[in-house]
Formats: C-alpha cells, sequence, structure tokens
C-alpha cells in the first residue's frame, strides 16, 4: 500500500474545505502542534459516545484495512485505538493515557506514516459545554527524528486529523459522516 502518498494526496484535498477552526501552533525540524476545534449543536455526552466509537466516522481512506467499521476505541486508560485487519491481523493507532467521560480523551502514538518513524506524539481531545452544545478541541503534538525533519509533516498531518474532526462534527449534527459540510 503507498499509504504515504496517499495520506499526502487527501491531506492535500482536505486542506482546501471544511469548518474547523485550525491552527498550527509550532512546527519546527523536531516536532509540531497542531490545534483544530469545532463547536457541535450536542450536549457533551452525546460527543463523548460519538468520538468513542470511531467506526462511525473515521475516514477509511486513512486506515490500513480501508474500513472505517474495523476501528474500535476502549475509553479507558491503558484501552486501544485499534484496527482490525484481515487474517487476525491488527494495528494499534494509538493507546489511552486518560480518560474522562464528557471531558477529556488523551491518546498517545504517532498516526498512519509516523507510526514507524521515531516519534513521541500525543492527542488531546477536549470537551467543554458551550451554551447549548460542546466546544470540541483537538490538539496533536509531536516530536522525534525524523530523515528530513518533522516541519514538512505538519500540514498534511494536521489536515487528516482537521478532517477526522469534521467527519465526527458531521456524524453527530447530520446523521452522516459524509453529509456536506455544515454552513456555520
Amino acid at each position: 500500500m503507498l499509504l504515504p502518498i496517499r495520506f499526502a494526496v487527501v491531506a492535500a484535498a482536505v486542506l482546501l474545505s471544511g469548518s474547523a477552526q485550525a491552527e498550527l501552533l509550532k512546527s519546527a525540524e523536531t516536532g509540531f502542534v497542531a490545534r483544530n476545534a469545532v463547536t457541535i449543536a450536542a450536549r457533551p455526552d452525546q460527543v463523548w459516545a460519538a468520538l468513542i466509537a470511531p467506526a462511525r466516522w473515521w475516514n477509511p481512506a486513512h486506515s490500513w484495512s480501508g474500513k472505517a467499521a474495523n476501528f474500535s476505541l476502549e475509553a479507558r486508560a491503558g484501552g486501544c485505538f485499534c484496527e482490525a485487519l484481515a487474517n487476525g491481523g491488527s494495528v494499534e493507532h494509538q493507546r489511552v493515557v486518560f480518560s474522562h467521560p464528557g471531558q477529556l480523551l488523551r491518546l498517545v502514538g504517532g498516526l498512519g506514516p509516523l507510526q514507524p518513524e521515531a516519534v513521541s506524539a500525543v492527542m488531546n481531545w477536549e470537551l467543554k459545554a458551550d451554551g447549548e452544545g460542546t466546544r470540541l478541541t483537538q490538539t496533536y503534538a509531536v516530536s522525534g527524528m525524523v530523515d528530513g525533519g518533522l516541519s514538512g509533516w505538519a500540514v498534511p498531518v494536521d489536515g487528516v486529523i482537521r478532517e477526522q474532526l469534521e467527519r465526527l462534527e458531521r456524524l453527530i449534527e447530520a446523521g452522516s459522516p459524509e453529509a456536506p459540510p455544515p454552513g456555520k
């Protein structure tokens, strides 16, 4: 599979659309920090329930199996954000290190093509009540050693994780991650 090339092409397309508020906080050869946020028209408990069910919203183009249905997430410390593969195989995308239902989910691990690299990565999903909705903020911090440095990875990785956040938002608000972006 040509995952890194596929990853870059899809990431570039994602950068051209979407409703998430995006901010690349830091970008250097040794790492980057990306933050994306949306306000979702749902209570924090409803957003949490959807967040911990990635098989319902993860884009299968960013998977090893090609099937979002193969994703699972155990929202407890030590739990796995995993993907089942054919013939009994599996992938651990990230490991849960902090789970506070309706408030914060923290995972560690390099996603996609970052997985085989010498990186350390932390993903936070923070939920805060905002009027009658929920402000969902996604922060991904990556540091380490990669041939050519990590600064070139910042924009494409941010595009892919932002896409996942937007798909989650569309699932909750429109009933499908494939729905057109909300007109906010």
